[in-house]
C-alpha cells in the first residue's frame, strides 16, 4: 500500500525518488521503524526517516513535520507518507501494563455521564453529540443528515472504501452504536489504506518548473489539549472541541483569512457527531447553530461550503495513519480542478481538519501556489477536446479485436476480472481524448465508447502507448512504473486485468492475422 501511494505521488509531482531528501512516515499500529520498511520498497538512498504516531491525526502530523523540515531550511523536498493495516473491529488498547493515554479523558467523561458498553471512541463522540442536543436542541436527524451527505459524496470517489448511497431513513434505522445519537452508518469503518504527499520549497518548485501544479500550504497549525478540556466539565471539550478551536484561531490569525473565505473542507468525521460540533469549532457557523447550518444545506454542493466531498472518514474510510494525507490529496485535487464529478466549482481556498484523541489536532489552509500559471495550464488542458467518435484513434481497431476475443472466450477468462473498467486515451486524433468502458460484470462483457457505467478502476494512457500495451510490446508493469499508464481506483482489479491481457494476447494476435 505504501509503495503504491508513494509511486503515485512521485508520478503526480513529476519528481524522481532520488530527489527526496527526508521522509516522515505516520502509522499507529506497527512496530518501530515500519516507515523504513515501507520506504525501502521504493528506494534505499540513506535519507533520514522519521516515524510518527499521533493517534487519528497521525497522517497530518507527518505532513506537519515535513512542512517544518522544509521551513527550517534542512531540506528542499520531503516525502510525507501515512499508512495503516488495522485489526478487525473497533479500536482498543494494546498495552495493559502501563497507564493508558486516554485514562484521564475517560475518567472525566465518567464523572459527567454513564459509561456504556459500546466502543469507547464512539461513546466519547456520541456523548459530545448528546451534550450538543441538550444545549442547543439539535436532533438525531441532524447527525443522520451528515452521514447521508457523506455517503452520497463518496459515490463519486474512486478511492472511497464504500461508494453506496443511502436514504436518511436507512441511516437512521441502521443498528444503534450509541443509543439516541449514533447508528452504524454514522460511524467510520475499520480501514486499511495509504496516502502520500511530496512537499517542496518554493525554490525547488521553480527550479523544476512545477508552478502549474503546485499547491501552497498557506498555513498549518497543530494543537494539543488545553486546560479547558478537563476543567470546563464538558463532553464536547473532552472530545477535542477546544483543541480544534484553538488551532483554528491560530491558523486564521496568522494567514489573514477567515472561515467565510473557505470553499471546501475535509474534516475529521470519525462519527457524524464530531463533524457537527466541528462546524462550530472551525467557525463555519456560529456556536449552537450547526443544526440550522445542516438544514440549510450549507455543508454540501450548492451551499456555503462543501464539506467532505471525498465522502469523509464515514464512507471513504479511516486508516488512521493515512487519513490526514488522504484529506490533503483530496484538497489538492479540488484546487487543481482534478476532482471530476466531485469538483467544487470555483474552488480557491481549502481547509483541512484532522483530530486525534489524547490528543492532537492539525488544521491547514491550502491554495494554488501560482494561480496565474495554473490558469494558463488549465486553459490549455481545457482546450483538448473530448472525442465524440472513436474514429481515428489507434486503439479503436484493437479494442474491437478485444471485444471479439471476449465474445469467443472459450477459457472463460472473464470470470477472473468481473468488474467495470474505464480506458481514458489521451493524444488521439487532433489531440482529442477518448473514453471507453469495458463492462465485464455480466455475460461475455461489452465495450462501449463514451459509456456511462460507473467504473471500478480507470486507466489513463496515451493512444500510441495503449497500442503497444494491448499488442504486448509494452509490459504492463513496465508501463506503470514508467508513468505511461495511470491507474485510479481498485489497484487489485487493475493488475488482474493487465495479467489477463497477457493471457489473451495469443487470441488477439490470431484475430489480427485473420483480419
Amino acid at each position: 500500500m505504501a509503495k503504491e501511494a508513494v509511486e503515485k505521488a512521485l508520478q503526480d509531482a513529476k519528481v524522481p525518488f532520488s530527489e527526496i531528501q527526508q521522509a516522515t512516515v505516520g502509522y499507529v499500529y506497527g512496530d518501530s521503524t515500519c516507515g523504513q520498511r515501507a520506504i525501502y520498497g521504493i528506494g534505499m538512498t540513506g535519507i533520514p526517516i522519521y516515524n510518527v504516531n499521533n493517534n487519528c491525526s497521525t497522517g497530518s502530523s507527518a505532513l506537519y513535520l515535513a512542512k517544518q523540515i522544509i521551513e527550517s531550511g534542512n531540506a528542499d523536498c520531503v516525502l510525507a507518507l501515512g499508512f495503516e493495516k488495522m485489526e478487525r473491529g473497533s479500536l482498543s488498547a494494546k498495552y495493559f501494563d502501563r497507564a493508558n493515554p486516554m485514562e484521564r479523558h475517560i475518567t472525566e467523561m465518567a464523572e459527567l455521564t454513564e459509561i456504556g458498553s459500546g466502543p469507547m471512541a464512539a461513546q466519547i463522540f456520541g456523548n459530545a453529540g448528546m451534550e450538543h442536543m441538550r444545549k442547543y436542541g439539535t436532533k438525531p436527524e441532524h447527525f443522520g443528515k451528515i452521514a447521508w451527505k457523506n455517503h452520497k459524496h463518496s459515490v463519486n470517489n474512486p478511492y472511497s472504501q464504500f461508494r453506496d448511497e443511502y436514504t436518511l431513513e436507512q441511516i437512521m434505522r441502521s443498528p444503534q452504536v450509541v443509543e439516541g445519537v449514533l447508528t452504524k452508518l454514522q460511524c467510520c469503518p475499520t480501514s486499511d489504506g495509504s496516502g502520500a504527499a511530496i512537499l517542496a520549497s518554493e525554490q525547488f518548485v521553480r527550479r523544476h518548473g512545477l508552478e502549474a501544479q503546485a499547491v501552497e500550504i498557506v498555513g498549518m497549525e497543530m494543537a494539543t489539549d488545553p486546560e479547558s478540556t478537563f476543567a470546563d466539565k464538558s463532553l464536547m471539550k473532552i472530545a477535542g472541541y477546544d483543541m480544534t478551536r484553538l488551532a483554528t484561531q491560530r491558523l486564521f490569525a496568522k494567514t489573514n483569512y477567515k472561515p467565510q473565505d473557505v470553499n471546501v473542507v475535509e474534516l475529521h468525521d470519525c462519527f457524524s457527531a464530531n463533524e457537527l460540533i466541528t462546524y462550530e469549532a472551525l467557525g463555519l457557523c456560529e456556536e449552537g447553530k450547526a443544526g440550522e447550518f445542516i438544514d440549510r444545506g450549507d455543508n454540501t454542493y450548492g451551499g456555503k461550503y462543501v464539506v467532505n466531498p471525498s465522502g469523509g472518514l464515514i464512507s471513504k474510510g479511516h486508516p488512521l495513519g493515512a487519513t490526514g494525507l488522504a484529506q490533503c490529496a483530496e484538497l489538492c485535487w479540488q484546487l487543481r480542478g482534478l476532482a471530476e464529478k466531485r469538483q467544487v466549482p470555483g474552488c480557491k481556498l481549502a481547509l483541512q481538519h484532522n483530530l486525534g484523541l489524547g490528543g492532537a489536532v492539525v488544521v491547514g489552509l491550502y491554495r494554488l501556489g501560482f494561480p496565474a500559471v495554473a490558469k494558463v495550464s488549465h486553459n490549455l488542458t481545457a482546450a483538448t477536446k473530448t472525442a465524440n467518435s472513436s474514429e481515428g484513434f489507434k486503439v479503436t481497431p484493437l479494442l474491437k479485436l478485444l471485444e471479439i476475443a471476449m465474445q469467443e472466450d472459450q477459457d472463460n477468462l472473464i470470470e477472473k476480472v468481473r468488474a467495470v473498467y474505464g480506458f481514458k486515451v489521451t493524444n488521439g486524433p487532433n489531440g482529442q481524448i477518448g473514453f471507453w468502458v469495458i463492462n465485464a460484470k455480466e455475460g461475455k462483457g461489452k465495450i462501449i465508447f463514451n459509456g456511462n457505467d460507473k467504473c471500478d478502476v480507470t486507466f489513463t494512457i496515451n493512444d500510441s502507448d495503449v497500442t503497444e500495451l494491448i499488442t504486448g510490446k509494452l509490459p504492463p508493469q513496465k508501463a506503470f512504473f514508467q508513468g505511461k499508464i495511470k491507474i485510479q481506483g481498485n489497484m487489485g482489479l487493475a493488475m488482474k486485468l493487465l495479467e489477463l491481457q497477457k493471457s489473451a494476447q495469443s487470441r488477439i494476435d490470431t484475430l489480427r492475422a485473420k483480419l
